[in-house]
């Protein structure tokens, strides 16, 4: 249980932070979330394809908001592009 709550602590703030980059505020706590806990899922991921050893708190949240920069990246494109509809 413990592990969960810092886990979705780590992608509230890795959200928070990556959308406050992206689109200048925050997207409110639900939509933070998810983008902080998918970025940290696709941080992860792409981190252990390049071979890179993730470890401690700080390192977490850095992979997790580069994943989550990503995403909105992405999501941002196909809005763009008029595949998604917001």
């Amino acid at each position: 249980m413990e592990n969960l709550i810092v886990f979705l602590l780590v992608g509230l703030v890795a959200g928070f932070l990556a959308s406050k980059v992206m689109t200048g505020r925050g997207m409110g706590l639900i939509w933070d979330v998810v983008v902080g806990v998918l970025g940290a899922f696709l941080g992860g991921w792409l981190a252990g394809v390049m071979g890179i050893a993730v470890g401690g708190l700080l390192a977490e949240v850095v992979v997790a908001f580069l994943g989550a920069l990503i995403l909105l990246f992405i999501f941002r494109a196909l809005i763009g592009r008029g595949m998604i509809r917001a």
